[in-house]
């Protein structure tokens, strides 16, 4: 093995989506976008669709492609940036359910694809995708007349359960939607545990169906293991790695590990980031450079083949902290030289 091992227990992904499923009564989709957040949309996808999975979500269009090859015509595929120019042929061809952000996308899809499926998308404070009220009310009897598969919205704080934008926004959603026959969904990963008020018709969890917060109670989903290269003894006062970052200040034995931030380990990650090898902790000295890592492993009594960076001991949410950001980030950034085993459904 001379690059990362990253293991992917899609198992753990469907007993994540069962665990959500399971806090409501009503229909739960799956987010499968940024190549299903880092671990591969068609797998991922097809594990959910044997679990009973029928409404899928992708940000663009072009991200459908390896779902409806894996999977074919039977599930819908939603596209949260709706229908942008130039992906008519696509939506088309692959069957997709544009998320329609504007009039003017509204229009568009009217204009190109008319009587194909859409959905609507509102924005309820967030300012980021969507109709705003007011816009909102000058297209909905159009819009509804035309039978939307779904009307969304998407909230900006759902993982803080306290915080007021929740129930603001769940009550522009309810001004903006209540009486109307369509389906609606409100909720994604956080807006589950908030709590049934916000489970409308269907719910959308992304994050949590991979491991990561806010769904505490997650089952993880992935470990990654990285080769050791070389092992060197280091005396006291000897430099190790770029710009002589750190130096030892005892008798020292250094691992040279296969990864870098070319693989998503931050480079933020310098002098910070911590390897296991067991349950013992080896931090990582000096910086992140772009192929390796060095690594401390003066403690322990063997030398090692191999050390963990995510697995048992350090959670993707634990590994973000480090790197002063979200678990998202760390996922999605996972590298492509990485040797990916994949089991389960």
């Amino acid at each position: 093995m001379s690059t990362g091992r990253l293991i992917i227990d899609l198992d753990a992904v469907v007993a994540n989506w069962r665990a959500l499923d399971a806090m409501t009564n009503c229909k739960t989709g799956a987010v499968v976008k940024a190549n299903g957040y880092g671990l591969g949309s068609g797998n991922v996808a097809k594990a959910l669709f044997k679990e009973g999975v029928r409404q899928f979500f992708v940000a663009v269009a072009e991200e459908a492609l390896p779902i409806r090859e894996e999977l074919g015509p039977k599930p819908e595929i939603c596209v949260f940036s709706g229908h942008m120019k130039g992906d008519t042929a696509l939506i088309r061809d692959l069957g997709l359910t544009p998320m329609l952000n504007s009039v003017e996308q509204l229009t568009l899809h009217f204009e190109t694809l008319p009587g194909h499926p859409f959905g609507i998308q509102l924005d309820t404070g967030m300012n980021r995708l969507g109709m705003e009220m007011q816009e909102w009310a000058a297209v909905a009897e159009v819009a509804l007349s035309q039978n939307p598969r779904l009307v969304m919205s998407h909230l900006a704080c759902a993982d803080e359960p306290d915080h007021p934008m929740n129930p603001y926004q769940l009550d522009q959603f309810k001004k903006m939607t209540d009486g109307i026959t369509a389906p609606r969904s409100l909720a994604a990963t956080g807006g589950i545990l908030l709590g049934p008020d916000y489970h409308f018709d269907l719910t959308r969890p992304g994050i949590g169906l991979y491991g990561g917060l806010p769904f505490e109670q997650a089952t993880p989903v992935i470990e990654l293991d990285l080769p050791v290269v070389q092992v060197r003894d280091v005396a006291e006062g000897e430099v190790v790695g770029y710009a002589n970052a750190w130096q030892a200040t005892r008798p020292s034995r250094i691992a040279t590990v296969s990864g870098g931030y070319a693989d998503g380990i931050a480079r933020i990650l310098s002098d910070k980031a911590t390897l296991y090898h067991g349950d013992t902790a080896c931090p990582l000295v000096g910086r992140v450079s772009m192929d390796l890592l060095t690594i401390d492993v003066t403690d322990l009594p063997e030398t090692p083949s191999k050390l963990t960076l995510i697995g048992p001991q350090q959670t993707v949410d634990d590994l973000a902290r480090a790197a002063n950001t979200i678990g998202y980030e760390v996922l999605t950034q996972l590298g492509a030289r990485y040797n990916r085993k994949t089991f389960g459904k």
